[in-house]
């Protein structure tokens, strides 16, 4: 259905925004809805943006600036979305302009909107009154050769685009920066504009970026030669206690002594095992790794050590066991409490001789096999209780490294979460924006008792739930909050904004909604009472006018018009 419509602005309200955004200036944080905000002076963007264009050149700056609008406004169309379902496409079409108001970086009147999502029809011709990229001109570049609200123009063809479901473009027809009287700006499809292609280059990475990507792309490709050859390997981490397991594998990897991985399940310990495998001499050879819990304990000596045929009923052929295929490599052995107490006889004997038999055979066979063997439950204790041989423990705790948890090691979170974003995008072929501020956040807080493993799952359910170009939120990542398993933050005071503009002290939802509430069932008014309450106050604020009424309580004008007849409310023709 086709939208016409020339709106002024200044006469719509978007209380909607403004109650997303919070100030907890406690914690230095300033939110709107889930993405985290910066109050950043505009001279100091002003002296940053002169210190771009010195350094890159005015073209290659243009691009920085219009990619950096697009981004915001790929987020601020996805808000929109959110708040306005119900909402018709004007209504969710100029929160854009709104929150760019709102925003403090320009004042938009809209002169002509026609909008036809079901074609894809879209034509936008607007005014752009007070931008803070004119007056960066102004006070720091002096007049320019061009028009120069570049981030402006990146966030409407960003912030369109998503709307509309196709890409559409942007330009600035007059500019207050190159000396016109006024910022225009149109919009409409991308094939409409003879320049396009010419102008989409813009929103690439610049030629000295990419000079510098090949270059570090080469790089990286002799930096991973050189690793492979070194059998440099390690996880995904940077914290100082994962910097400390990393140094002491540097220290075990170049010798043949056992390594015992200790720590919690998920903490990623096979992939220190194949570390110092990698980081050995033994490189070039097998890599075996082997669960034993997965094992029945009526085959693991077989699984491990091999049969001879006739061995037991079922072993139609012999077979070589999992060491004698990890020969002159590295074998790791996860939970290896789980052993039988013969497989633990069997596994001192190949640590102490370096020999092996096969279930059913009599002939010694040998095998050149490092070890390394990982548990997260205590060897130790398992020894008093008599469920592991002393001897056997004794020889696999020559060289113990505790891999911490994910909690004691929350600074590498980004990097994780960033490697299992690729991944999982990849896999289910989408592309999100990444977790919102509040998500990570959220993860930041988790006490992941899963570790990596279950950061794995919570992301691979995030990118799930998620759609094309959307941030993924806190509740696609997790289904249920328990708040035992987050580390509570120490109650802090917000800010939120009032209907006059100003910053209010304390918890809107808790001491208004809740208290609110209270009131109402406490003096027993009935829910039609509320009702009415609400449209009334509505109506008088939008001075009857049943539209302006309709936005304010986020709902359609039919659904309102109905409701004030159904409650007799009169209406304004």
């Amino acid at each position: 259905m086709a939208v016409s419509y020339k709106p002024k602005l200044k006469n719509i309200k978007f209380q909607d925004l403004t109650d997303q955004i919070r100030f907890l200036s406690s914690e230095g944080k300033i939110w709107l809805g889930e993405q985290r905000m910066l109050l950043m002076a505009v001279s100091a963007m002003g002296a940053f943006r002169r210190e771009m264009v010195n350094s890159m050149g005015i073209a290659r700056a243009k691009g920085f600036f219009l990619r950096l609008g697009y981004q915001s406004g790929l987020k601020d169309a996805e808000l929109a979305r959110k708040l306005r379902p119900h909402c018709d496409e004007m209504d969710i079409f100029l929160a854009g302009p709104q929150l760019h108001a709102l925003k403090g970086m320009v004042n938009v009147t809209p002169i002509q909107v026609d909008i036809d999502q079901e074609t894809g029809d879209f034509y936008a011709e607007m005014e752009w009154i007070d931008s803070f990229e004119v007056e960066i001109c102004q006070t720091e570049l002096g007049q320019m050769d061009e028009p120069a609200c570049w981030a402006l123009l990146g966030y409407a063809c960003a912030y369109t685009s998503s709307f509309m479901g196709r890409e559409i473009i942007f330009r600035e027809t007059s500019c207050r920066g190159c000396g016109d009287e006024k910022c225009i700006i149109v919009g409409k499809p991308a094939e409409q504009w003879d320049d396009a292609e010419e102008f989409a280059r813009y929103f690439k990475a610049d030629p000295i970026i990419e000079e510098l990507y090949d270059l570090q792309s080469q790089v990286s490709s002799l930096r991973s030669s050189l690793e492979k050859q070194q059998g440099q390997y390690y996880g995904i981490g940077q914290s100082a206690s994962y910097n400390k397991v990393c140094k002491m594998i540097d220290k075990a990897a170049l010798g043949k002594v056992s390594v015992l991985l200790l720590g919690e399940t998920g903490v990623g310990k096979e992939v220190i095992a194949r570390s110092v495998h990698l980081r050995s001499e033994r490189a070039d050879r097998p890599f075996v790794a082997v669960n034993c819990a997965a094992i029945p304990p009526d085959l693991i000596e077989s699984e491990l050590f091999g049969v001879e045929k006739g061995a037991f009923t079922g072993a139609n052929q012999s077979r070589p066991g999992r060491f004698e295929r990890a020969d002159k490599g590295t074998i790791f052995l996860d939970e290896v409490v789980e052993l039988t107490p013969r497989a633990q006889a069997s596994l001192l004997r190949v640590l102490q001789e370096g020999e092996l038999e096969r279930v059913g055979d009599n002939r010694t066979r040998s095998v050149n096999v490092r070890i390394i063997t990982a548990t997260n439950e205590s060897l130790a204790e398992a020894v008093e209780a008599g469920k592991f041989r002393a001897d056997l423990y004794y020889r696999l705790n020559v060289f113990p490294v505790q891999i911490p948890p994910l909690r004691e090691r929350l600074e590498d979170l980004p990097l994780l979460t960033e490697h299992f974003l690729r991944k999982f995008e990849a896999e289910y072929n989408k592309h999100t924006l990444g977790l919102s501020d509040k998500a990570l956040e959220l993860c930041l807080r988790y006490r992941w008792p899963g570790n990596i493993r279950e950061l794995e799952n919570v992301i691979e359910r995030g990118v799930i739930l998620t759609d094309n170009n959307e941030s993924i939120s806190q509740d696609a990542l997790f289904a249920v909050f328990r708040n035992s398993e987050f580390q509570q933050a120490s109650p802090q005071p917000s800010e939120f904004i009032d209907d006059a503009g100003q910053v209010v002290s304390g918890d809107l939802q808790q001491e208004g909604s809740a208290h609110w509430a209270e009131s109402i069932i406490n003096n027993n008014i009935s829910l039609d009472e509320v009702e009415e309450t609400l449209m009334r106050r509505a109506m008088s604020q939008a001075s009857q006018n049943v539209s302006e009424a309709a936005r304010l309580l986020g709902l359609t004008r039919p659904a309102l018009a109905y409701r004030l007849k159904k409650a007799g409310i009169p209406q304004k023709n």
